[in-house]
């Protein structure tokens, strides 16, 4: 995707908001709206590791103040591309480059608040949700002080019978120690 292309022939690209390793993440228009969404895609070519599919489908039965709505799943032969909601703000990790700490009860609001939203997950029936990669930078604090949790590239569906994954997944530093051993 390109800056100022129009995609899908509605949504105008503003920006790149961010890359890794099997994605990208775009700023872009709706040009009918006038609305902003954030544009995931996912590359096709990185789907040996992942089902490219699980975010999706996970973020589609999901509904909680703490989490991107999905919007739309655009498809065609090189990447999946998924539209979400464009949560304005700024991610934890950066907050706190520019802050360097915060106050204790700052972190405990936080700290409850995103309980919440995994005991969500972790409550979610038919089949529990597991996010697996809780960090700063997929923490975004939004404009009107509410956390929202973001990336849901890694997460999955809990099954019975299994007791391990096959994969292992995370980032280093936040990732379960397990998930490495």
């Amino acid at each position: 995707m390109e800056q100022g292309k129009l995609f899908d022939g509605k949504y105008r690209i503003l920006k790149m908001l961010g890359k890794g390793g099997m994605s990208s993440v775009y700023l872009a228009e709706n040009i009918n709206l006038g609305t902003l969404w954030a544009i995931k895609e996912i590359r096709k070519s990185s789907a040996s590791r992942i089902d490219i599919l699980a975010e999706p489908n996970i973020l589609k039965r999901l509904e909680h103040p703490a989490l991107p709505r999905i919007f739309d799943i655009i498809e065609d032969e090189n990447s999946i591309c998924i539209v979400v909601d464009y949560i304005e703000g700024t991610s934890l990790d950066k907050k706190l480059e520019e802050a360097g700490k915060f106050p204790e009860d700052t972190v405990i609001d936080w700290a409850e608040k995103l309980c919440g939203v995994l005991a969500y997950l972790h409550e979610f029936r038919p089949n529990p949700i597991i996010y697996r990669d809780m960090k700063p930078s997929n923490i975004i604090l939004a404009k009107d002080g509410s956390l929202k949790l973001i990336d849901f590239g890694t997460a999955r569906e809990y099954k019975e019978g299994r007791d391990g994954d096959t994969v292992y997944i995370g980032t280093r530093g936040y990732a379960a120690p397990e998930q490495y051993g």
